[in-house]
């Protein structure tokens, strides 16, 4: 089987702005440490005052795209991933661009005349960081460009969709039609809860697209969240992924599969009306750098091994050995080549 563009993502593209910054920065602009918050009004002009003033290391970012990265990483077989999300055109989008196009992704962003690349800075003090971030134009996505030709195209050459549920708050009609395309032709379709807001406050158009999952990512509470506003009353990981599994199916090609990580504790995979727990490859707390982008990295890993149509223990090995290796960089990078095995 052919790799080239097996898997295709579609989501918010941010433009992480990272550096190291001082107190006063942070003074200024109102911001606590070790937190993440959205961009006010207030922050706008520190995304360009870190770019001038201190040394800051740009890296291509937002959940999916993080994602189709560490997979595209992992296969180290060109163009096997592609990618579809909203940029401005504006010097943050040109970054963006030059930074997909050295990870291999096959991008095909829309670009927004009216609204600027969406960005989060990444202020570090102290080892300590603070995300701020300004979605922008990655809210401005239109099925439009989906619906063109050359994108629409990409659509059909993958056999695999990976959507994070961020994007349910951006273009839920865009996810419809991949998802109806995926069961009408028996391919795989994957989504993340994402966040507990998104199971929260777009319940109904996660609901929508629900019966099109073949396999549901998240972590604990996220998981616990989905419980509560589907009045489940449990807090049991277990019980909760196997109900998601028996969640009613658009189409019967594919079993649901359940994959919820908890941080250090194991991962839990729910199929067939079964559970499994596959341990974590656990970390000494002083190798740790930075959590961000482990739950985008284990789905990654997870990933380029699915589309090479391995067990799940072998995909689920792969998340937990991308994860491991994102958490000891800052930011969600990682070292010319995988060792994985």
């Amino acid at each position: 089987m052919g790799y080239e563009g097996v898997l295709l993502g579609m989501g918010n593209p941010l433009l992480d702005i990272s550096s190291h910054v001082d107190q006063d920065f942070l003074d200024k602009f109102d911001i606590k440490l070790n937190n993440a918050i959205l961009a006010e009004e207030k922050h706008v002009p520190m995304y360009d005052e870190m770019a001038s003033k201190y040394n800051v290391e740009y890296i291509a970012g937002g959940a999916t795209q993080n994602s189709i990265r560490v997979a595209q990483w992992m296969l180290q077989i060109p163009s096997a991933t592609s990618y579809m999300g909203c940029i401005g055109k504006d010097k943050f989008g040109e970054e963006m661009k030059k930074h997909s196009k050295l990870a291999g992704v096959n991008v095909h962003y829309y670009e927004d005349e009216s609204a600027p690349t969406g960005t989060c800075a990444v202020c570090v003090v102290g080892g300590e960081r603070s995300l701020v971030a300004n979605l922008s134009a990655a809210n401005c996505y239109k099925s439009e460009h989906l619906k063109r030709p050359e994108n629409w195209a990409l659509v059909e050459k993958a056999q695999y969709f990976y959507i994070a549920g961020f994007f349910l708050t951006v273009s839920p009609e865009s996810i419809q039609l991949v998802a109806e395309h995926a069961a009408a032709n028996n391919k795989v379709f994957m989504m993340n809860l994402s966040a507990p807001f998104i199971c929260e406050f777009f319940k109904d158009v996660q609901e929508k697209v629900f019966p099109y999952m073949d396999f549901v990512f998240g972590n604990e509470t996220e998981a616990r969240t989905f419980s509560k506003v589907h009045g489940w009353e449990t807090e049991n990981v277990e019980e909760i992924a196997l109900k998601i599994s028996q969640w009613p199916k658009a189409s019967g090609t594919h079993k649901r599969i359940t994959v919820i990580t908890q941080g250090a504790d194991p991962v839990v995979v729910a199929e067939d009306g079964k559970v499994k727990l596959f341990p974590v490859i656990l970390l000494p707390k002083e190798k740790l750098v930075d959590t961000n982008g482990a739950g985008d990295a284990f789905v990654g890993g997870f990933l380029s091994q699915l589309v090479q149509e391995k067990p799940i223990e072998d995909c689920v090995r792969a998340g937990c050995y991308a994860a491991n290796v994102i958490i000891q960089r800052s930011g969600c990078t990682y070292p010319e080549k995988p060792d994985f095995h």
